[in-house]
């Protein structure tokens, strides 16, 4: 008649670690805010800086490539740089991720909630 109530503490368990990755990935999202990654282009000329979610929060221009002839390079390098910074961020929030499923013993290609 009672038989099966001893699952109820795996149940248990199973939300407990439930709960316990949501905080983790609360917190990682948290953390992937205040990770920096700096993308650049034209050898160091155009630099963008954003954070690991992804957001730019600057960029510093070499001046040499202010000169009216080469508007459309200067265009290109500053584009070049920022999308440098949003693929730098991609990856190191992928990689951050990562490490947080191995932590908690989830395969590593599984696709956790950002």
């Amino acid at each position: 008649m009672f038989k099966g109530l001893g699952q109820l503490g795996d149940m248990a368990k199973m939300m407990q670690q439930a709960k316990e990755m949501q905080g983790r990935v609360v917190q990682l999202q948290e953390e992937l805010k205040t990770i920096v990654v700096t993308g650049e282009s034209g050898a160091g000329l155009v630099k963008a800086t954003a954070t690991a979610k992804g957001e730019l929060t600057g960029i510093d221009i070499d001046p040499s490539i202010f000169v009216p002839s080469e508007k459309e390079v200067a265009e290109d390098l500053i584009l070049a740089a920022i999308k440098d910074a949003q693929a730098k961020a991609s990856q190191r929030a992928e990689t951050e991720m990562k490490k947080l499923s191995e932590e908690l013993g989830l395969p590593t290609d599984m696709k956790l909630p950002f």
